[in-house]
C-alpha cells in the first residue's frame, strides 16, 4: 500500500527495490518493536559483567505461575502495564543514558554506530547503557516488578 501511495510517480523498475526497502523496513520494525512488548522484560545487564557487549537486556524469561498465559485478558493487560511503566521510566533516565539505551536497544545500533551518533567514546557508551539498564532494573524492582 504505501508502495502505491508514495512511489505511485516512479519509474516502473524501480517499484520491486523500493518493495523490497518497505518490506524489509516493515520487518526490522516488527521485530524490535515485539522484543520491547515481550510480556516478561527483564534487563539482564544489569546482573552480567559490563563487558559483556552482545547481551542484550531486553530478553523474556518463564514465568512461574503455571495458569498464566500472555494472550489472556489478564496477561495481555499486565503486559501492557509493564510496558507503560518502562516507558515511563525510559523517560525519567537522564538525556545521555536514554539517548545511549534506546540506540543500542530499541534501533538495534552498535557500540560503534550508538558513540558516533552520540559523539562520545564507544567506553561511554558501554557506562551510559550499563548506567541506564541499572536504573531501569532498580526502577522496575522498587515497583515489584521481579526480574
Amino acid at each position: 500500500m504505501r508502495l502505491a501511495e508514495k512511489y505511485g510517480d516512479r519509474p516502473a523498475e524501480e517499484l520491486p527495490m523500493l518493495f523490497q526497502r518497505i518490506m524489509q523496513n516493515a520487518i526490522r520494525d516488527y521485530f524490535r518493536r515485539s522484543k520491547v512488548r515481550s510480556l516478561w522484560t527483564t534487563l539482564l545487564s544489569s546482573f552480567t559483567s559490563d563487558d559483556d557487549e552482545e547481551r542484550d537486556p531486553l530478553e523474556t524469561i518463564e514465568v512461574e505461575s503455571e495458569s498464566f498465559t500472555p494472550n489472556s485478558p489478564d496477561g495481555q493487560l499486565e503486559q501492557s502495564q509493564v510496558l507503560g511503566i518502562i516507558e515511563e521510566e525510559i523517560k525519567s533516565l537522564p538525556t545521555r543514558q536514554r539517548e545511549a539505551f534506546l540506540m543500542r536497544y530499541w534501533e538495534d545500533m552498535d557500540v560503534a554506530e550508538t558513540a558516533s551518533a552520540m559523539g562520545c567514546s564507544e567506553g561511554s557508551v558501554k557506562t551510559h547503557c550499563s548506567r541506564a539498564t541499572h536504573a531501569l532494573a532498580n526502577a522496575l524492582k522498587a515497583r515489584g516488578i521481579t526480574l
